[in-house]
């Protein structure tokens, strides 16, 4: 006997698999094995099949393959074998044997099972052969039929697959099998697939879940039911005849295990989708930057650590460090939250920095963080400046003080002889300057002092010495006698009121010199001599420290003629020089 395995033909749901679809075959009566002689109409369906249209059919046999064509979609046989039916342009549909039994007994079944079905086993006897009202199901007793000829599954399931037959009696012979026919029971559609738009979605938007499955072609008539779940939570208001389901936004609390069960209208099939994970991914928040430790005050050669971190920290979780922009280059080590980088402070990493924090949904940044570096000033150099060769009164002199490093501000004091002059404050680097012209009185040291919070740095003293100018010296003259006559002694007197030291005195009589002497400081110099006849004349003095001489006015001097003069007067050839030193005074009179 021929064991005839019951197909099965998938058809796509709407908006499933889409496959082209391939026609099937439909029996009447629906039975795969009748008697010899009986008459068997297969009808050729399928999806485009909306009016009748010519059909070829492949009748296989023996290793032998017949082609027919009809006008329509139906074939009438009466042959056992293979048949396959084509429409145009569509593929070959599946087999449908048919058996045309020269057998006493047969037992008939439906082309194919699927899950749900009132499947009817028919068992058939010719007239001489008399049943024994028993059907078996793998050679065990399944039923007794009570004269009855069909046995009814009411509802196939996958228990009901096996190998069936049905038993009789010739008459006044022996026992008889009926042919065995393999019953395979098949699902009216796959087992279901949730699909989903996004399984890793972003916090706050849309998914659409979709349950996939896809309908026999047989079956292809069947409308479904969806279902939706979370875990074990229904979404929406539970079944629906869309295998769509569309969640508007999704947030964090809706990570889990997502599902669907595809059910027929009756809900007498019910299948259930494998499990999957939706993970909702939550972009990064913005990052917090601190720093560590939080002084208003760091000093170069501190340790200073910075930390970035976000509420949505994970393993994952890509930070970077960027000091005013440019990405910084240290190590940055992972924490129990966020991550961090240490590095020793110099003036350079004075500036903004902020982090970034990226969790593969793009990068987020932080606020900004300023770090000032504070550097104690360093002791500062005052130098002087003139455009004068030679620092003489009435010169301008500028004196500059500049600390070469530390922190800004800077304030700068400026010191005479420990008296506080002017102070400034520098913002900028290239220190400060003070600029005044001199007078005597500048003369002595200076120093200037620069201080930035941690105390003042004094820098080394200058010495300044102001050169005055000789004042325009005065020529006096004076004689113990009441008159200048020969013999007589007289003293000329040369003085200035002003003038640095050293200064060069010079006496002249008629243009011609007489005496020069060099004094340490402002004073007067003293020439006395003899007097003779040729002493009459016009008489002047200069004084000269170096900046050209100043001369005096002229005194004029006349010799009277010779008086007695005692033997203890000196002689005209001897001079008597005195020097009077005295500080700077105003110009006196002559005095005869």
């Amino acid at each position: 006997m021929l064991l005839w395995v019951i197909l099965l033909v998938l058809a796509p749901v709407s908006g499933q698999f889409a496959r082209t679809p391939r026609p099937i075959i439909f029996l009447q009566p629906p039975w795969t094995t009748v008697f010899q002689g009986e008459r068997v109409t297969l009808t050729c369906k399928g999806f485009r099949f909306y009016s009748p249209q010519k059909t070829k059919w492949y009748h296989r046999y023996l290793g032998k393959e017949i082609l027919r064509e009809t006008p329509d979609n139906t074939l009438e046989v009466q042959e056992s074998g293979e048949y396959r039916c084509q429409a145009q342009g569509s593929p070959l549909s599946s087999p449908a044997n048919l058996d045309f039994s020269s057998a006493s007994l047969i037992l008939q079944a439906p082309l194919s099972v699927f899950e749900g079905d009132s499947v009817v086993l028919r068992c058939r006897a010719k007239v001489e052969v008399t049943l024994n009202n028993t059907i078996y199901k793998n050679d065990n007793v399944l039923a007794f039929l009570n004269k009855r000829t069909d046995f009814r599954i009411p509802h196939a399931r996958l228990k009901d697959n096996g190998a069936y037959h049905c038993t009789g009696y010739k008459e006044s012979c022996c026992p008889v099998s009926s042919n065995r026919v393999k019953i395979q029971v098949q699902e009216p559609f796959t087992r279901p697939v949730l699909r989903a738009s996004s399984f890793q979605p972003i916090s706050g938007s849309p998914v659409t879940l979709t349950c996939e499955t896809r309908l026999s072609l047989e079956r292809s008539d069947v409308p479904l039911r969806f279902r939706f779940f979370r875990d074990d939570q229904t979404l929406g208001l539970g079944w629906s005849l869309s295998p769509k389901f569309q969640i508007t936004a999704m947030w964090s609390k809706d990570s889990g295990f997502y599902w669907c069960k595809a059910a027929t209208m009756t809900y007498s099939i019910i299948s259930d989708s494998p499990r999957s994970w939706i993970q909702v991914q939550i972009p990064a928040s913005h990052p917090v930057l601190t720093l560590s430790p939080e002084k208003a005050l760091n000093f170069e050669g501190t340790k200073m650590t910075l930390h970035c971190e976000t509420q949505e920290d994970s393993l994952r979780t890509l930070y970077r460090f960027y000091h005013e922009g440019v990405p910084l280059r240290y190590k940055s080590v992972r924490c129990e939250r966020g991550a961090s980088i240490s590095f020793s402070l110099t003036t350079e990493n004075s500036g903004n920095y902020y982090c970034t924090a990226d969790n593969g949904l793009g990068a987020k940044p932080s606020k900004a963080v300023s770090l000032s570096v504070t550097v104690p000033v360093s002791h500062p150099v005052l130098n002087l400046s003139s455009a004068e060769d030679l620092i003489f009164e009435g010169a301008k002199v500028t004196l500059h003080c500049e600390a070469q490093r530390g922190s800004l501000p800077i304030l700068y004091q400026f010191h005479h002889e420990d008296a506080a002059l002017e102070r400034r404050s520098a913002n900028s680097a290239g220190g400060v300057a003070i600029s005044f012209s001199l007078t005597a009185e500048h003369s002595g040291n200076y120093y200037c002092t620069a201080d930035n919070g941690f105390g003042p740095q004094r820098s080394k003293a200058v010495s300044l010495s102001v050169t005055v100018p000789v004042s325009r010296p005065v020529l006096s003259l004076s004689s113990p006698e009441a008159l200048t006559f020969e013999g007589a002694t007289v003293t000329l007197h040369c003085e200035v009121q002003r003038g640095s030291p050293r200064i060069l005195y010079q006496f002249y009589h008629e243009d011609m010199p007489l005496w020069s002497s060099s004094t340490p400081s402002v004073g007067r110099v003293s020439f006395s001599f003899s007097l003779t006849e040729g002493h009459s004349g016009n008489y002047y003095c200069t004084a000269d420290n170096g900046f050209g001489p100043q001369r005096s006015e002229v005194v004029s001097l006349f010799v009277t003629g010779k008086c007695w003069v005692p033997a203890s007067h000196p002689p005209l050839a001897e001079f008597s020089l005195t020097h009077s030193f005295k500080n700077l005074f105003a110009l006196s009179s002559f005095l005869p």
